[in-house]
């Protein structure tokens, strides 16, 4: 028992004697932790409010020539594809259609029978031109008969009025009966040949009545249908048809272009073209200029120019809309010799300094300045002989106090950082 309340007695606690002395160890730790965050923060500081340099728009140079090789655009124009072989085919003759043997799509070739119309009054004119040419025939026959015997009389009658047998008054009848039949044996002829004519041209009448086509090609509209009357010349009104359908030669497709006065004369018969169709904004189609319409249209001040396309596709229909680029011509061998390809730079990253034409390329994040030798203005841009490469990317309108070597952001990279961020 003593025992267990000593023990409890060495438990309790003595709340007079003296506080133990104090440690520091902690005091340390917390400034040390204090150091650490502070540390930290002037880092991020020093981090985001470090120089990133000037934000600029950069734009890339493009090489526009190979040496001499034809290829920098003078000149654009918009337009359409046409054909030049054309036609809406109609029968000669006025007719009700039997049958129409085309459809939309479809190919078809010179000679191909598009469409029949009823023969029946041909058939009959024709039968009838037969009918007279056999009766023509058959009175010649008879002529030709009666003619022989005439002759025959009047070779007998001569010798006998020789001898005084026979009156010469009989011997001159048989002479002009043999001479009348002569004529009409002649007449029979001319007469068999007008009805052999009449025949020709009643066989023309009925081969009227099946329309062909005049030249390959593919249909693209189908006008009549079978029972409805067809005309050349729209006789009976709104009721009658004019044409069978149309077909169009897919060799003959072009550009029709419209060039402005003010340009056309950078335009040449022969030069070469690269032509781009709005269904199509991929396909680049060479070409050349055909011909320059010598006329003018003065409402619209413009020129009208044919362009030719070197590709055959069934992909290029008429009536697309198309734009043409009309190149430069290639230059003579001597000259692709000592030529150095040139580049297209954006008008406005070229700027003046210390009076030279100067624009700045970016390099790493760096803008360094490029002493440029300036060509020719094509459109928005300008080509640079010298002081700059395909592929290089220049600052658009640099600022007047940006220097040669100055740190540059280039404005998409920072929102793709700022939305990689988010």
């Amino acid at each position: 028992m003593n025992s267990s309340a000593d023990l409890l007695k060495s438990l309790k606690i003595d709340r007079s004697a003296p506080p133990p002395p104090a440690s520091h160890k902690g005091l340390w730790i917390g400034l040390g932790v204090a150091a650490v965050v502070v540390l930290g923060a002037g880092g991020a500081w020093l981090a985001l409010g470090r120089d990133q340099g000037v934000e600029v728009q950069v734009a890339d140079v493009v090489a526009i020539g190979n040496g001499g090789a034809a290829s920098a655009s003078v000149l654009d124009a918009t337009g359409y594809v046409v054909a030049r072989r054309m036609a809406t085919v109609s029968a000669k003759i006025t007719g009700k259609v039997r049958e129409v043997l085309i459809e939309e799509g479809q190919r078809v070739e010179a000679g191909d029978v598009m469409a029949r119309l009823d023969p029946i009054d041909a058939d009959a004119q024709r039968d009838l031109s037969a009918s007279q040419l056999a009766a023509a025939q058959s009175q010649i026959v008879g002529s030709q008969a009666q003619l022989k015997e005439a002759e025959a009389n009047a070779a007998r009658l001569g010798a006998l009025v020789g001898q005084k047998l026979v009156s010469r008054a009989q011997y001159e009848q048989a002479v002009a009966q043999r001479d009348a039949l002569r004529a009409q044996v002649a007449t029979a002829q001319r007469n068999a040949q007008v009805a052999r004519n009449s025949l020709a041209i009643a066989s023309n009448g009925v081969d009227n009545t099946v329309v062909r086509a005049p030249f390959a090609g593919i249909v693209i509209a189908k006008s009549a249908q079978p029972g409805e009357i067809v005309s050349p010349l729209s006789a009976g009104g709104g009721f009658t048809r004019t044409g069978i359908g149309t077909i169009v030669d897919m060799d003959s497709l072009e550009v029709e272009v419209e060039v402005g006065e003010a340009f056309i004369g950078r335009v040449k018969p022969g030069m070469p073209t690269e032509t781009i169709l709005n269904a199509y904004q991929d396909w680049k189609i060479p070409g050349k200029v055909i011909a320059i319409i010598p006329a003018a249209d003065r409402g619209k001040a413009t020129v009208k120019v044919r362009v030719g396309m070197d590709a055959k596709d069934a992909r290029i229909v008429p009536d697309m809309g198309a734009r043409v680029g009309f190149l430069e011509d290639a230059k003579p061998a001597a000259a692709q010799t000592d030529a150095k390809p040139g580049v297209l730079v954006p008008a406005d990253a070229i700027v003046q300094r210390a009076g030279k034409d100067v624009a700045f390329a970016v390099e790493a994040d760096k803008a360094v300045l490029r002493t440029l030798t300036i060509g020719r203005t094509l459109g928005d841009d300008r080509e640079v002989i010298t002081g700059l490469s395909g592929g290089d990317r220049v600052v658009l309108a640099p600022a007047d106090d940006l220097a040669d070597g100055a740190r540059v952001r280039i404005a998409s990279d920072k929102d793709d950082a700022d939305a990689s961020n988010e």
